[in-house]
């Protein structure tokens, strides 16, 4: 039986996030990545791509190409509430999925013809309920391969969709540029351009042998996409077993204040992220890039725990026992791995029942108002008093209302 793969992918996942957060953001040219010069450019509106821009350039580029457009640094706990929320719809639906990345999906709904509707159909009341429930837009490919779909989404895109019959994959291949191959990186590309081939027509003229005595296995594997030959599976989809964030700071620093700052703030972050997703955590690693840019980590093996206080004392402990070196630092970051499915339990003789309920009514008011709504005071822009924390290593929680 030949397959039906389904593939779609939300368009321009982490803009539509954030218009629908400021509708001032439409039809506006939007970049979301690092906001200083040395940051990048991690997605762009289209409005953004027809000035040249694209991901990875480089921000100051992109300002330069286009001075107009909005930059925004971006939220990644938004966009995988967003993300969540749409693999939710999909896993409720759908017999077998594989969830690639936080915008992309593909789905194996072969023989639903027989037994539920036609494919296609369901495809479309599919990605309707996507829109409906998320107001996100999104665009799949119907194929019968995760090659051809993936292929299909981009040409359905924006905001479309388009079915690829069986028999129809290499006609419908064949007028496209090589570069829309899977596996087709600019390295390749350019070796491919060199060699006068530019559309996938002409590798689908090709012997395999030749596509193989120029590129290797990379080669024959190119070839056979080109004439829509996939048979990998689609994966069922597993739940992530680690989390993690990072900051790369504009200019290099030494600042031990600032540093610890900044490390409260992200494992608070995170360890928030865990509770509201019912997770714990065993290991808890911790990451420095120098300004001559070697990277060290150092990880822990702790209890399964999701509390602030736990991970921030792990993560402070971590960081001082590999900052040796007192070099510029470039980069910082926390991840939290080893994550199993659960609701945290009180320790006795280290928790309290009052410590547990307080994580409740913080994580109730974060839920409610925002997760800055309740924050440390020292993973904050905390001022020194005499170039010493003037908290002393405490970490008071003081709501957002009074921070004012």
């Amino acid at each position: 039986m030949r397959k039906t793969i389904l593939h779609m992918d939300l368009d321009t996942f982490f803009v539509s996030c954030e218009r629908l957060q400021d509708s001032r953001l439409n039809n506006r040219p939007v970049l979301i990545g690092g906001t200083s010069d040395r940051g990048v450019v991690a997605a762009c509106s289209y409005e953004a791509r027809t000035y040249g821009i694209h991901s990875a350039m480089p921000m100051k580029m992109a300002r330069m190409l286009c001075p107009e457009a909005v930059v925004i640094r971006g939220n990644s706990g938004t966009y995988s509430e967003y993300s969540d929320h749409v693999t939710e719809i999909i896993k409720e639906r759908s017999p077998l999925f594989e969830k690639s990345s936080i915008d992309e999906f593909y789905m194996d709904i072969t023989g639903m013809d027989r037994f539920v509707k036609e494919s296609y159909m369901w495809s479309k009341e599919l990605r309707e309920k996507i829109m409906k429930e998320t107001r996100l837009p999104i665009s799949f490919g119907l194929s019968t391969s995760k090659t051809v779909s993936k292929v299909g989404t981009g040409e359905a895109k924006p905001n479309n969709h388009i079915n690829i019959n069986s028999g129809e994959e290499v006609p419908f291949l064949a007028p496209l540029s090589i570069k829309k191959i899977p596996m087709v990186g600019d390295k390749t590309y350019h070796k491919l351009r060199s060699m006068g081939i530019e559309k996938v027509r002409t590798v689908q003229e090709m012997p395999m042998e030749l596509m193989e005595r120029v590129l290797g296995k990379n080669g024959q594997m190119i070839w056979k996409k080109a004439q829509g030959i996939d048979n990998s599976p689609v994966i069922a989809w597993s739940e992530r077993k680690s989390i993690s964030t990072e900051r790369t700071f504009e200019r290099d620093t030494t600042d031990l204040v600032k540093l610890r700052s900044i490390l409260v703030a992200m494992a608070e972050n995170l360890a928030y992220q865990l509770r509201n997703g019912n997770k714990l955590t065993a290991c808890v690693t911790v990451k420095i890039r120098y300004s001559d840019f070697q990277t060290y980590t150092k990880q822990k093996r702790i209890p399964y725990t999701s509390l602030d206080h736990t991970l921030i004392a792990t993560v402070l402990d971590l960081f001082d026992k590999m900052y040796e070196r007192r070099v510029l630092i470039r980069l910082i970051g926390v991840r939290f791995s080893n994550l199993v499915g659960g609701t945290y339990q009180i320790r006795l003789f280290e928790d309290s029942e009052k410590l547990i309920k307080l994580y409740q009514k913080m994580d109730h008011l974060r839920n409610r108002f925002g997760k800055n709504a309740v924050k440390r005071a020292i993973g904050m822009d905390v001022k020194t008093i005499g170039g010493m924390n003037p908290f002393n290593g405490q970490a008071p929680i003081i709501p957002a209302h009074r921070r004012r």
